[in-house]
């Protein structure tokens, strides 16, 4: 999720960002909002109530985009430099993604404690629990990872793919691969691992799965990054990726094919796709204000549980539906918490925390 939709060659210079994806980060960050969502949103289209009630599934076009941008960005510098720079990204990652995360369970933790104070429940947010998920470790199967702030989870096992990113980076190179070795091993992974960890629906048993769920689909994601290093110049590589995303969707609306082999697959065509179109005049994705969503998306993926946790005891109560100016003020805090926190907290911390790696380079040199 939080992997920055950019590419490069070799180090840091040359980064050019792929516009498009920053745009469809943007566009699923918002369908998790709507998925969690949709129990007050009252009476809704049956064909738009079964889209937004798969927003889970935004979760595995994070982890594959996630796996597709840091092998750009990272794979050619652990291939010349080997592990040696397995600290450096590793540190740059945890920039990325653990200041805002401890600020939004920091703000969970007052919520907590006033709810406590005020005598009511708080089950939700287990005190016990709490230090593993400040060290985002709650997915790994120690406890259960929906608490706190439920969305961590995937930053959780995120971190367990950024982990084993350098062993992965170091011993296979995916530029040596013919484009249908590539394919195949895409293949194995989506259609013969990934269905391991969702027998049940790939948002079953997160305690379980989350982990190995993440990991094969940033691997998938790895080498979806090669083959678009190949063929983003082919318009018509993109025009069958989508497709084939379309037949297998279909083949999932027909009952033809589970979730599990059916959508990732959809959501890997579909990444590959936008990964080729991306930089075209005319895609929607790049619009300004999409392109923007994109930009502030992990703060809205991080932040916007919680402020509705907030909104629904405030205005909703016991409600079945919230009301639709509820609903519309919510879209509007969500958009402007946002940008604040990413202005004033998420820039500015993974700012600091990277000039400390800086300086410490510097002391040891």
């Amino acid at each position: 999720m939080a992997a920055a939709a950019t590419a490069q060659s070799g180090d840091d210079r040359g980064m050019n960002e792929l516009k498009a994806l920053t745009g469809a980060r943007g566009v699923a960050a918002w369908w998790v909002v709507l998925f969690h969502l949709r129990g007050s949103m009252g009476a809704l289209h049956p064909a738009i109530e079964s889209a937004i009630a798969k927003g889970y599934l935004a979760v595995d076009f994070f982890f594959l985009l996630s796996g597709f941008v840091i092998w750009l960005s990272w794979g050619q510098r652990f291939r010349e430099r080997g592990f040696a720079e397995a600290g450096r990204f590793l540190w740059k990652r945890m920039a990325r993604i653990w200041p805002l995360h401890l600020f939004v369970l920091a703000c969970a933790v007052v919520l907590a404690v006033v709810l406590a104070a005020s005598g009511r429940n708080i089950d939700r947010f287990p005190f016990a629990d709490l230090p593993l998920h400040i060290m985002l470790l709650q997915s790994w199967g120690f406890v259960e990872p929906l608490a706190w702030n439920d969305p961590a989870w995937s930053i959780s096992a995120e971190s367990a793919a950024y982990l084993l990113f350098p062993v992965l980076a170091v011993t296979i190179d995916w530029r040596r691969m013919p484009s249908w070795a590539l394919v195949a091993v895409i293949a194995v992974l989506l259609f013969g691992l990934l269905p391991l960890a969702g027998q049940d629906g790939l948002g079953a048993d997160l305690r379980r799965f989350a982990v190995a769920r993440c990991v094969i689909q940033f691997a998938a994601g790895t080498a979806i990054g090669a083959l678009w290093v190949r063929w983003r110049q082919r318009d018509a590589v993109a025009g069958a990726a989508v497709l084939l995303a379309g037949a297998l969707v279909v083949g999932w609306g027909l009952r033809l094919l589970p979730e599990p082999y059916a959508l990732p697959p959809a959501l890997a065509c579909l990444l590959l796709a936008c990964a080729i179109l991306s930089n075209r005049r005319g895609n929607p994705l790049e619009w300004r204000p999409i392109h923007r969503l994109g930009e502030i998306s992990y703060a809205t993926y991080l932040g916007h549980f919680l402020l509705w946790f907030v909104f629904k005891l405030l205005f909703v109560a016991d409600a079945a539906v919230a009301p639709a100016w509820v609903l519309a003020l919510y879209v509007v805090a969500v958009i402007l918490s946002s940008e604040v926190l990413y202005r004033y907290v998420e820039r500015p911390a993974q700012g600091r925390v990277n000039r400390l790696w800086d300086r410490r380079r510097v002391a040891v040199a």
